[in-house]
This record gives structure tokens, C-alpha cells and sequence, in this order.
């Protein structure tokens, strides 16, 4: 009974390998087969980073296409930073006499103008001050035209105006104060300049002595640029030189100024010297304590690549461009940027000499190439 078993399993075994071949030489079903290319397969084979416009459309975007070439460049020099106060633009008001906070009209944050009031002090000694000048005053009108004494009275009323004066009475207020013949019954706080209050540490009723801090303004229109120059670098530096500055805050953005110091000490730790550059900053944009990066062009030229800035797009934060890659496709071709120029960027990696990349109008492909993409979500 064995051997007819055994014959049995071998028969089954060659069925089955017979019934295999039949299916895999089967024709495949017609409607498995591949569909004919469409417009719209076509343009999915030009990729995802592509953007193909009709006739029309070229036309009307006044594409302007340039090459990559290469160019002899000044060597930048870079360095990092960060923005500070001027310290010749900063003034800490202390009080100039003892006595009680009435009022205080700023806080720290607040941007003030020159001459406006921050605040109120009562002080005895200043309500004696200005009675000792309205004496002086009446003594100096009265002794007017008198040989003898006009001299001596006078003296004493420049001296009662000098002690009003460094309490920080301005002229014209000593001048009212005397057509009045009356004393103020408070000291008032200006700023002597207009900028932002950095600093104010007091609150009404406080008690203060004389050099007590009240505020410490600062003016924001001229910022330094503290850089850390590498020791390498220097024999390169001069003072004078143009220095353009980018920060995080605006990218694609410069702020320009002159190295006004090269400083006289290396820190042994980091083997960099302070470089002190002046920006600029008339609308207060640039924030002290912003962190910059510098570049300064030093001389010794070499040769570099380079585009008109208008090629170079930011695109979620990397740099591209449009490449031609046919008569009206173009591609979206992610660079490595170096130095920047008068008007030109230099391409550091990503892009060959003689490649035709957009200048005017690479916004538009940009543009056209998120829609598609929000377009196929």
C-alpha cells in the first residue's frame, strides 16, 4: 500500500507546477495595462521641484534669465556679534537733591522724548534754594544802578542761579521762576534726551538721598556692533572699513556701517579681538542684545561664482533658485550661499559656471511652484 501512496503525492505535486505555468503565461488583463502619458503625468515627470509654464504665461511674467559666471571677488572677512547701547548715547538720572518721590511718569520699556517730565521730587532744600534766588533777584533790582553794591548783588544772584541750575532747572525755568516771585513746590525729573527707559527702579513715596538711581535712558538711533574678530583676521582690518551686518530678526536684510575699533587685546579664551562697528538705526528695528553676523571685505582677491541677488529666493528658510532646465520649465534648485557683494551673491555649492538661472521674476516661480504643491494636497 506504500508504493501506490507515494505515487499518489508525486501526481499531485507535478498537477499543481503544471496548473502555475498555465496561469503565469496567461495574457494580463487589458485593464491593468498602463495608461497612455497625460499633461498632467508629463509634468510630474519634470519632479516635484519644477514649474512648467504655458507660452502665455512666459510672456507675461518677463522672465529675465542670467548665467552663473564666475568673477574675481575681494575676500570677506566674517565675524560674529551682538548689538549693544552706545554708551555715549546712555544717561543715568540720579536724584541731585534729598527728599520724596510725588510723582514718577515712566517706566521701564517706555520710549520718552527730550525734555519730557518722568518725575516729581519734594525737597526742602530746593524750596530754599529758590527762596535764597528770589531774594538774590529782589536784592540785585533793587541795588540796579548803585556803584557800590550792584556788583556785590549780583554775584550772589549768578550764584543762587548756578545751585537751581545743577538741580537741573533749565534757563528759561529759573527765568519763569523769578517773573513769578513765587517757589515751585516740586523738582521736576526731565529726560535729557529722547530714547527708551532701560532702567527705573523707584515708585511714588519713595525716599531718596542725593545720588539715589531714578532712570537710566538710552538712545536708540546709534547702535554698536560688538564683533570677535579672529586673531588670523587682522593683519587684514583696518579701521574704516565697510562692514555689513545680518541678524536673525530680517533675513535677506543688511545694515551697514564703519569699523570704528579694532581692539588692543586678545582674549586668551576664545583668540579674538573686539571689533567696534556703529550701525545706524533710525527706526529702531535693530535691538540691543541682538545677535549679528559681520562681513567685511579686506582685500586679496579670488575667484567665486556669483548671481544677482534677485536669483536667490529664501524658501522655508534655505536659499534657491530657478534653474532653466527647458524652454519653459524651470527648476527649483536648493545653494549654498558665501559672501554678498555690490548687487551680487556669491553660490557656494549647488550651481555650475553657465547655468541659466531667473533673476526677475524667480517670486512668481516660487509662488506658482506652492500652488501646485498646495494644489496636489
Amino acid at each position: 500500500m506504500k508504493a501506490p501512496f507515494r505515487y499518489l503525492i508525486l501526481t499531485s505535486f507535478a498537477m499543481l507546477a503544471l496548473l502555475a505555468g498555465c496561469r503565469a503565461d496567461r495574457p494580463a488583463d487589458p485593464a491593468a495595462a498602463p495608461a497612455a502619458p497625460t499633461d498632467a503625468s508629463a509634468r510630474e515627470a519634470a519632479g516635484p521641484s519644477s514649474v512648467i509654464l504655458s507660452a502665455e504665461a512666459v510672456a507675461a511674467a518677463d522672465l529675465k534669465i542670467v548665467s552663473v559666471a564666475a568673477r574675481l571677488v575681494e575676500r570677506p572677512i566674517a565675524a560674529a556679534g551682538e548689538l549693544e547701547w552706545n554708551p555715549r548715547r546712555v544717561v543715568h538720572l540720579t536724584a541731585r537733591t534729598p527728599g520724596r518721590l510725588e510723582r514718577v511718569l515712566a517706566v521701564r520699556g517706555d520710549r520718552v522724548r527730550r525734555g519730557q517730565l518722568l518725575a516729581e521730587i519734594y525737597s526742602p532744600d530746593f524750596l530754599t534754594l529758590q527762596a535764597e534766588f528770589l531774594q538774590a533777584e529782589a536784592r540785585a533790582k533793587r541795588h540796579a544802578g548803585d556803584a557800590a553794591e550792584e556788583g556785590a548783588a549780583r554775584a550772589v544772584l549768578n550764584g543762587a542761579r548756578e545751585r537751581l541750575a545743577l538741580l537741573g532747572l533749565t534757563a528759561a525755568e529759573i527765568d519763569a521762576l523769578a517773573a513769578a516771585g513765587a517757589p515751585r513746590p516740586l523738582l521736576a525729573v526731565r529726560a535729557p534726551l529722547a530714547g527708551t527707559v532701560t532702567e527705573s527702579g523707584v515708585v511714588p513715596g519713595d525716599a531718596v538721598e542725593l545720588g539715589t538711581s531714578l532712570f537710566r535712558l538710552a538712545d536708540p538711533s546709534v547702535l554698536w556692533a560688538c564683533l570677535h574678530i579672529q586673531e588670523k583676521d587682522l593683519g587684514a582690518l583696518k579701521t574704516g572699513a565697510e562692514v555689513v551686518l545680518r541678524t536673525q530678526a530680517y533675513p535677506g536684510e543688511e545694515f551697514r556701517g564703519r569699523l570704528a575699533l579694532v581692539g588692543d587685546v586678545i582674549d586668551a579664551g576664545t583668540r579674538t579681538v573686539e571689533g567696534r562697528v556703529e550701525v545706524a538705526n533710525p527706526d529702531g528695528r535693530l535691538k540691543a542684545g541682538m545677535y549679528v553676523e559681520s562681513s567685511t571685505l579686506a582685500g586679496g582677491e579670488r575667484r567665486a561664482l556669483v548671481v544677482p541677488e534677485e536669483c536667490v529666493q529664501d524658501d522655508e528658510g534655505k536659499p534657491v533658485v530657478f534653474v532653466k532646465t527647458g524652454e519653459r520649465t524651470f527648476a527649483r534648485r536648493p545653494v549654498e550661499t558665501g559672501a554678498r557683494f555690490a548687487g551680487v551673491v556669491e553660490i557656494a555649492g549647488g550651481l555650475a559656471e553657465g547655468e541659466s538661472v531667473v533673476a526677475s521674476g524667480s517670486f512668481l516661480l516660487k509662488s506658482e511652484l506652492h500652488k501646485s504643491a498646495m494644489g496636489e494636497d
